[in-house]
């Protein structure tokens, strides 16, 4: 028998749960957000054992189980099972997609990964710049007696998701952000970075509106080759500057403190600069 789909809309991050230190994802809950039974979930980790580490995937033990029952008594998990249920984090969550290969999957994949994204940089924050509420945060989320919005709408996350702090080692979140910027664009994305090179260009080949590049170094030989086969892109030479920014639809302005080739590699941010007379006064010094 089929497994009953919920027809209301799902808060992904109310289902996401902390165990032994990890963010991971009930595999029952998983099958109702990819519409298939449970069994189909643990079958595709069975046929596919090699490509599910413990850090990708485990079942839970009797103890985890029961902690996990005590502190979320909503969560989805039968006591009529006669097994554990199985945890995925968040790249067992991206590994299951690529085994499932339905657009269905890849889509709901993607939007538990913002979920994941957007809870740790909400945290990052927190710990960072609000070191004395942090504690208390940090609580109510490991005990998700609250939802997420709840929390977001307490520290007034409009401002907040605007800026993004990310640490050595965060490579998938900053790219991750990064994509998200350029999908705000309609028509145009303009970027200014004096090492703009082959990792940018690959990124850049996929997206589907006008592009201008500001750079001082740019290399001419991949130049002539990526527009020997796409034509998106147009090439500025320029040397007056030194930050690296991101101009969306002339409209909003973006400021990062790492070039995009180097994102993730240390310490940095990105951070939307609300003004628009900023932006003018950009555009007048490129276009």
């Amino acid at each position: 028998m089929n497994e009953i789909i919920e027809k209301e809309p799902v808060l992904i991050e109310n289902l996401i749960y902390e165990i032994d230190g990890k963010e991971v994802m009930l595999d029952s809950d998983l099958a109702k957000l990819y519409h298939v039974e449970t069994k189909r979930i643990n079958e595709a980790v069975k046929n596919n054992a090699e490509k599910f580490p413990s850090r990708y995937s485990f079942v839970l033990t009797d103890e985890d189980k029961n902690n996990l029952w005590s502190k979320f008594s909503t969560a989805n998990i039968s006591n009529m099972s006669r097994v554990n249920p199985r945890v995925f984090t968040e790249q067992g969550v991206y590994m299951l997609a690529t085994i499932l290969k339905s657009k269905e999957a890849t889509e709901v994949s993607i939007r538990i990964m913002d979920t994941f994204v957007k809870m740790r940089h909400y945290i990052n924050y927190n710990k960072t710049f609000l070191p004395h509420k942090f504690l208390l945060l940090e609580e109510k989320v490991d005990n998700n007696t609250k939802r997420i919005d709840d929390l977001f709408d307490k520290f007034n996350p409009k401002d907040i998701t605007k800026n993004y702090l990310f640490f050595e080692g965060e490579f998938y979140d900053a790219y991750s952000v990064l994509l998200n910027i350029f999908d705000k664009s309609k028509e145009e994305i303009i970027i200014i970075d004096n090492y703009a090179g082959k990792e940018l260009l690959n990124i850049l080949k996929k997206i589907d509106r006008k592009i201008i590049i500001i750079s001082k170094n740019i290399d001419e030989i991949l130049k002539k080759k990526y527009e020997s086969q796409y034509s998106n892109i147009t090439f500025i030479n320029n040397s007056s500057f030194h930050d690296r920014f991101i101009i969306i639809d002339r409209e909003k302005l973006y400021s990062c403190g790492a070039s995009f080739k180097d994102l993730g590699k240390k310490c940095f941010a990105i951070n939307e600069m609300k003004s628009q007379e900023l932006i003018d006064s950009l555009l007048n010094r490129i276009i």
